[in-house]
């Protein structure tokens, strides 16, 4: 009965799936699609800084003079989260301040999916990426331990089981390598998009202020001019 039970134990430790290597190259494989997203979403919101004076004074001109078309193509040609719910609210002005409150809502939010693209994989990596290192490590040592049952007693067969805790260790601390920077980039993204989305909050309520005090649409203040 024993043997058997042996026979199963080393029938089960020797399955491909409980073999440490693949787990350092998955996280391997982790580290670089964390390193690809960084990259990425880096790039991303370099291409896509906005100069919040310039939209600022860009918006004056509206409220002053009413040149609402010329400042909504200005604003679509920066792409950026600001200027484009900016530019929503301006081209729903004319239905009043509800209708610009609704539809920025909405705008808000399509922006803050398409620069938060990707987080989610950041935020994954960065919460299990320990776990799976942890996993490696204890496959190591279970293997270190099934070196030492085949090996007689002696110094030899200690120095093995040492060896073999160590290169297990290895698992956790790439783990704890893969998921620091993903948790940092991550954490740097979200506070990067939420200070985006606070800069198109001062420009709405900007024009939002304008439209409620007048209690008057853009196109009337077009016709007085």
């Amino acid at each position: 009965m024993q043997d058997n039970h042996q026979a199963l134990v080393e029938r089960i430790v020797s399955m491909p799936i409980l073999q440490a290597e693949w787990v350092l190259w998955l996280l391997f494989g982790l580290s670089a699609l964390s390193v690809a997203i960084i990259v990425e979403r880096t790039w991303f919101l370099l291409r896509r800084r906005a100069d919040l004076d310039e939209a600022r004074a860009r918006l004056g001109q509206v409220l002053a003079s009413g040149a609402r078309e010329d400042v909504v193509a200005w604003l679509h040609t920066q792409d950026s989260l600001e200027t484009n719910v900016l530019a929503q609210g301006l081209a729903a002005a004319e239905q009043g301040p509800d209708a610009v409150e609704e539809l920025v809502r909405a705008a808000v939010s399509r922006e803050r999916q398409r620069y938060e693209r990707s987080l989610t994989v950041l935020a994954i990596v960065g919460s299990n990426a320990p776990f799976i290192g942890l996993f490696g490590t204890v496959l190591g040592i279970i293997h270190a331990f099934q070196e030492l049952a085949t090996k007689t007693s002696g110094s030899g067969s200690s120095a093995a089981v040492m060896s073999g805790v160590s290169e297990a260790l290895v698992a956790t601390a790439v783990g704890l390598l893969v998921a620091i920077p993903a948790v940092s980039a991550f954490n740097f993204f979200k506070a990067r998009v939420k200070a985006r989305v606070d800069g198109a909050d001062q420009l709405v309520r900007t024009l939002l202020a304008e439209l409620k005090s007048d209690g008057r649409d853009l196109s009337a203040r077009q016709k007085a001019a």
